[in-house]
């Protein structure tokens, strides 16, 4: 979890303590079961048990493990729990103490909040243990896994036939590429999922977002549902009982699309299959923008172009969405940005000897090492650091990170774009326009929201892989003149800043209900599962434009 105020021993244990208004909610929630074993893998400073004690559960129970890697915290632990015959402490570390128990011990409850410790701040030996629990339950171990993911693999193993586990986890196991494998591992064991999530952040002075992952084994596969919450003050009336789950879908897809309803899904999937519509990767290449490396040295506006005489070595540059003002990007568009002084030029030095460069092109390199530029690491691997690669004009772009919704722009002035854009190079058998207008729509709009991630303070973020699966209408038979006037009438609304649900009226009727008879009904419950993401999203916090 992210501190707004780094700490680097925070950084190096994960040691984010759970506030006990949490711990006391979780542990209630199993209050009337029959436990007899109890494990909470990570101790820390002992809520869980203190949580175990105020709410009368300890007496009942005939074990309770805790293990904790900090000798201190063990201390103090040990101290206020000496009295209780049924509480064991282990001062080592979880991994061990895993491959030490596990086919000899088995729990009813394993409760806590597993330490967030990024791949680089583990020990040699730690990473051994952490991948041996990853690969031999079928997922990969790779440097971007966190300490938490193999925690919890662990602990779904140590579960008795009908154990439940609850644990404190970073919301991020809904979405993020690196928990695909443990998404698909969850699903295969267990035979509940809950997920309990939270509008407001529920730990004091951390940034990331976290849930209550509950799962639950069983005979009986019941599935999964997401149980959303204001705060904490949501666990008084919560049953775990009580009905609301999906069938799980055994695939390594994001658990967002559990936002909506299962009929909503069954629509989803209705759509993905019909063949009135083909995939967004199905038009052509995404790929992502340019890496610069550094892009406020890479681009530049009019005055440095003209300072050191770099327009010669520059290409027109969309390089935020504020630069993208319709959705065509025009040659006007690109010469009101150099007027109002934005960066709207990216260098692109040629592969030639330095000898050969203009007086004025060596003085801009040579500022720029100077200052540092070539230190960034994605400049320093290069044999010349001032070589910009990759660097392609392709016939669209596709905003990366937005607010209210994405906007896809056709290229109609030889422009190339920077990373916070993907880069989209047609198929020869599509026309740019039509896959222009088949995006603006409903059903396109919610697989945005659906395949995209919350990336934080409210902004969608869509990477290439998951703008592949957003679902466009196929627009094949409809004249270029028809073509052209609806593309028009969408370009004004989007320029005039206008409501957008204006455009998707427009496309939704007169292309997908009119033109290829798709159901109306369709394009009105897309339009709900769009507005109900995307409004879940945008609590999430003010958004900022990301440079």
């Amino acid at each position: 979890m992210k501190l707004k105020k780094d700490s680097s021993e925070q950084k190096l244990r994960g040691a984010y303590y759970t506030p006990l208004q949490l711990a006391n909610a979780m542990v209630r929630l199993f209050a009337t079961e029959d436990i007899q074993t109890v494990l909470e893998p990570s101790c820390g400073d002992g809520v869980f048990l203190d949580s175990l004690e105020q709410i009368g559960l300890m007496e009942n129970i005939a074990s309770v493990d805790t293990v904790e890697i900090e000798p201190d915290e063990v201390l103090k632990v040990q101290n206020n729990y000496r009295y209780h015959n049924n509480v064991t402490i282990y001062n080592e570390d979880f991994f061990e103490f895993y491959n030490r128990v596990l086919g000899k011990k088995q729990y009813d409850l394993i409760l806590g909040n597993p330490p967030y410790i990024r791949y680089q701040y583990l020990t040699e030996h730690q990473r051994e243990l952490q991948s041996k629990i990853l690969v031999t339950h079928g997922m990969k171990a790779n440097k971007l896994i966190n300490t938490w993911v193999a925690f919890l693999v662990a602990c779904v193993q140590l579960l008795s036939e009908t154990g439940k586990i609850a644990f404190v986890i970073p919301a991020e196991i809904m979405q993020v590429a690196y928990a695909e494998d443990l998404r698909l591992f969850l699903s295969e064991h267990l035979a509940k999922i809950t997920l309990i999530t939270f509008e407001q952040l529920v730990f004091p002075d951390i940034e990331q977002e976290v849930l209550v992952f509950i799962g639950e084994k069983g005979t009986e596969e019941k599935g999964l549902r997401i149980i959303e919450m204001n705060n904490l003050d949501g666990f008084d009336t919560l049953n775990l009982q009580q009905n609301g789950f999906q069938r799980m879908q055994h695939v390594k897809e994001k658990w967002t699309k559990y936002f909506i309803s299962a009929e909503e899904m069954g629509l989803i999937q209705a759509i993905r299959h019909d063949s009135r519509f083909i995939k967004f990767t199905d038009c052509g290449l995404i790929n992502v923008g340019i890496t610069t490396g550094n892009n406020r040295y890479f681009s530049v506006t009019e005055n440095t172009c003209e300072k050191y005489a770099l327009e010669n070595v520059t290409l027109p540059l969309i390089g935020r969405s504020s630069h993208a003002h319709g959705i065509f990007f025009t040659v006007s568009d690109w010469k009101a940005n150099v007027a109002s002084n934005k960066r709207a030029r990216l260098i692109t030095f040629p592969d030639s000897p330095i000898e050969d460069y203009r007086t004025e092109h060596k003085e801009y390199i040579a500022l720029g090492e100077s200052s540092g530029e070539n230190d960034g690491y994605k400049c320093s691997i290069r044999d010349r650091w001032y070589i910009v690669p990759s660097v392609w004009v392709p016939d669209a772009f596709f905003l990366r990170r937005s607010n209210l919704y994405p906007k896809f722009i056709l290229n109609r002035c030889g422009a190339v774009s920077t990373d916070t854009m993907h880069r989209i190079k047609f198929s020869d058998n599509i026309t740019p326009e039509n896959a222009l207008l088949s995006y603006y729509n409903s059903i396109s709009f919610a697989f945005t929201e659906i395949c995209g991630r919350s990336y934080g303070g409210g902004v969608l973020e869509i990477l290439p892989g998951e703008l592949g699966n957003v679902m466009l209408p196929k627009i094949t038979h409809i004249s270029r003149d028809t073509c052209a006037n609806l593309l028009n009438r969408i370009d004004k609304i989007i320029r005039k800043d206008d409501d957008i649900e204006k455009a998707l009226d427009i496309v939704d009727q007169e292309v997908l209900v009119e033109i290829l008879g798709i159901n109306a009904s369709w394009c009105k419950k897309c339009r709900h599962i769009w507005k109900k993401l995307q409004r879940r999203r945008l609590k999430r916090g003010t958004y900022e434009e990301v440079t």
